[in-house]
């Protein structure tokens, strides 16, 4: 083009701006950067909060009853064993409590008598069972030189039945009742293992029952520090039997237990119990570790030695949990 005095403009010279390749990608990377940063930090934090271990609490008896040694060491094991789990056992009445405990949720795992079971199990149970695990021998203590050397001889006297709660009661008042010795025929007091023992010492009672598996620590502690008598119950079995149901059998306890004259008394299942809504993995595991640690529990009380799967199994009226029918029919006891 040209001016007005002939000559030729010159060309505009038109300003294009590049963006660099290198600097879009460096930006792109950086962007990718920052998201990977903070999906990184959000994982982090995650793993850094700790997972709420499961809680196992499992439902005993008396400090000094079989119930609680037998509880304080399979919550070892478990806590040992298991990851993820944290157990520890409850001090109870016992039996009747621990299966409402066990019913509501406010135990994981139990110990219970048989009898205290309802003979009809419910509709919708809330309790199964993990293990038969030993017998209970039903103990008539007094002192040796006292005037009770029978059933009969205590009409009349305070005797101590059990605590509120526990099997201990349901099986003493029974054997009162088939006795003819229900009513005001004894003068009933309701009292623990321990708080038994102590009014036994003091003069407080005559006689107390107490059921537990061979040897019972507050017993055996009793026999060493004064003279006691057993008293025989043989002769009420079968009439418990009778009226009650073939739950009860006869068992001995030797004189070597408590260096006393050998009885036979009446003896009574007993069963780890477990809520039934505990999931099945969970429950083979508790499964498998109570038969596999057989030696570590026997050395915490030799009742737990005389476990076996074979007779695990039977523990009518009660189902087996399905996490431990599975362990049981894998391994075929």
């Amino acid at each position: 083009m040209r001016n007005g005095s002939g000559l030729r403009r010159p060309a505009r010279r038109r300003t294009v701006h590049r963006v660099s390749r290198t600097s879009s990608t460096h930006a792109r990377l950086a962007a990718l950067s920052t998201v990977l940063l903070i999906a990184n930090l959000a994982i982090a934090s995650c793993r850094d909060t700790p997972t709420e271990p499961m809680s196992i609490r499992i439902a005993t008896g008396s400090p000094t009853a079989v119930y609680y040694a037998f509880g304080q060491s399979l919550a070892a094991i478990l806590n040992r064993e298991l990851p993820g789990v944290r157990a520890s056992v409850v001090v109870t009445a016992a039996s009747a409590e621990n299966v409402k405990l066990v019913g509501s949720g406010g135990a994981e795992l139990g110990f219970t008598q048989a009898d205290v079971l309802p003979t009809t199990p419910a509709g919708n149970p809330t309790v199964d069972a993990i293990a038969r695990v030993y017998d209970d021998q039903l103990h008539l203590i007094t002192t040796s030189g006292g005037p009770v050397r029978t059933v009969a001889d205590l009409r009349g006297r305070r005797v101590s039945v059990g605590a509120p709660g526990s099997g201990t009661e349901i099986t003493a008042m029974r054997l009162l009742e088939v006795a003819r010795l229900g009513g005001e025929e004894v003068r009933r007091e309701r009292l623990g293992l321990d708080d038994s023992v102590a009014a036994l010492r003091s003069g407080r009672i005559d006689a107390f029952f107490f059921s537990g598996g061979l040897p019972v620590r507050g017993i055996e502690q009793l026999s060493r520090a004064s003279a006691i008598r057993i008293v025989d119950l043989s002769e009420w079995t079968e009439p418990l039997r009778s009226r009650y149901g073939q739950v009860y059998v006869s068992r001995d306890i030797p004189r070597t237990v408590y260096g006393v004259d050998a009885v036979t008394t009446v003896a009574d299942p007993n069963y780890l119990i477990v809520r039934s809504n505990l999931p099945d993995r969970l429950v083979r595991q508790v499964t498998r570790l109570l038969m596999d640690r057989r030696a570590e529990l026997a050395a915490a009380h030799p009742a737990a030695g005389r476990m076996s799967p074979r007779s695990a199994i039977v523990t009518a009226p009660l189902a087996l949990h399905p996490g431990a029918a599975g362990w049981y029919r894998d391994t075929k006891p």
